[in-house]
């Protein structure tokens, strides 16, 4: 038997790639990566989910999977939402982008 999985890789910036396998069924995440044959890349410094959740690569797939790999994060989204919040100040951003007339920052 066999079952079909989608690989997304991301080893760049702004760049995606996305391929369709069919594998044997009991194949794991790095069988798919081996499969897939991919030129100049080394999984090993990627992270790999299935369908965002992190896994490792001997992680048995299942049909219809999303096995992703991403770049490690550089910075973590939580502390650059905080930096970009505290640059742009409660006026400029979000919510507080637009108040009614008459209502105090931030309600």
């Amino acid at each position: 038997m066999t079952l079909q999985i989608t690989l997304v890789l991301s080893s760049e910036p702004r760049q995606v790639q996305e391929l369709s396998l069919t594998l044997a069924t009991g194949s794991t995440a790095l069988q798919a990566v081996m499969a897939a044959e991919l030129q100049g890349i080394d999984p090993s410094t990627l992270a790999w989910s299935i369908w965002g959740k992190e896994v490792t690569p001997h992680h048995v797939l299942e049909e219809g999977d999303r096995l992703a790999l991403c770049r490690p994060l550089k910075v973590d989204p939580k502390m650059a939402r905080r930096e970009r919040f505290a640059k742009q100040g409660s006026r400029a951003t979000g919510l507080f982008a637009k108040k009614k007339r008459g209502v105090e920052a931030g309600y």
